[in-house]
């Protein structure tokens, strides 16, 4: 699937652009379905989801997320009284985390042979999708992610969780794409999530700073694919714009790799699901 050329480029960088893997369709019958999922859930549970101020997070709520579909609110998707600001399809921040095990158009998706190889291909020897999440960054609203490492919530021993991030709209400055620190994967992991006995934490690990000033904005047209290794440092900014930037991400973990008992998402009775 990947040349020697991309696999020395992802080695040196931390990521890879491999532009024009999701076909207009596919596209379509995504975003198609993850609308179809707002509409069909009542929203009466549904909590706000924060990177920065994740005590805003229902933890209850989102820990129950890693084996079902659910679906968070924008953290500025309401009024002071309580009230809606947008329509409800365009407040909604992201839903995962088991669309790959639950919904058959994001199942099918998933099954596709060539995400499994570039998984080989970037050194695992048993690629396991752990989690999906279709994230919107809603017009006007759409929330900040903060500069973070995805190792942070899918620790292993050794470190082998790898993102797929597929835009499934254009991606610009605008409207919030991802800044990635090229190369930044070869630093350590800066924090870990931890969930004990249903508490949720951050535990610092390193005082390493973030790349505030050194970051690469990573505009990406729809039906792009973004693979970026564990450690690499990545960031995006709101969107104030008129536009929406959807994308769904996959975390793909070694399944030779002893998965952390720590960390948030535990599949339990959904059990592996190869790549």
């Amino acid at each position: 699937m990947l040349s020697e050329q991309q696999k020395a480029q992802y080695a040196k960088d931390g990521y890879l652009l491999l532009p024009d893997l999701v076909t207009q369709p596919e596209r379509e019958a995504l975003i198609a379905r993850a609308y179809a999922i707002i509409e069909e859930d009542n929203l009466e549970q549904a909590a706000r989801f924060s990177t920065i101020d994740r005590a805003q997070v229902n933890n209850a709520y989102f820990l129950g997320s890693a084996e079902t579909i659910r679906c968070f609110f924008e953290e500025e998707a309401f009024s002071p009284e309580g009230e809606l600001l947008q329509p409800r399809a365009q407040s909604i921040n992201k839903i995962g985390h088991a669309l790959h095990d639950l919904d058959p158009v994001f199942k099918r998706f998933a099954q596709r042979r060539e995400f499994g190889d570039i998984a080989r291909d970037l050194g695992q020897s048993h690629p396991s999708l752990y989690q999906t999440m279709v994230i919107f960054k809603q017009p006007r609203i759409g929330g900040e992610v903060t500069w973070h490492q995805d190792a942070t919530f899918f620790y292993t021993e050794p470190a082998s969780v790898i993102t797929y991030w597929f835009a499934l709209e254009d991606a610009t400055l605008q409207n919030g794409c991802l800044w990635l620190e090229p190369g930044g994967h070869q630093g350590p992991l800066r924090e870990r999530y931890l969930c004990e006995q249903g508490d949720l934490s951050m535990r610092p690990l390193s005082d390493q700073p973030w790349p505030t000033k050194s970051g690469t904005p990573m505009p990406v047209k729809a039906g792009s694919l973004l693979v970026f290794h564990g450690h690499l440092p990545h960031y995006s900014a709101p969107n104030r714009s008129d536009k929406s930037r959807i994308a769904l991400t996959f975390h793909v973990v070694d399944g030779a790799c002893e998965y952390a008992p720590e960390n948030w998402l535990q599949r339990g009775s959904l059990g592996s699901f190869s790549l």
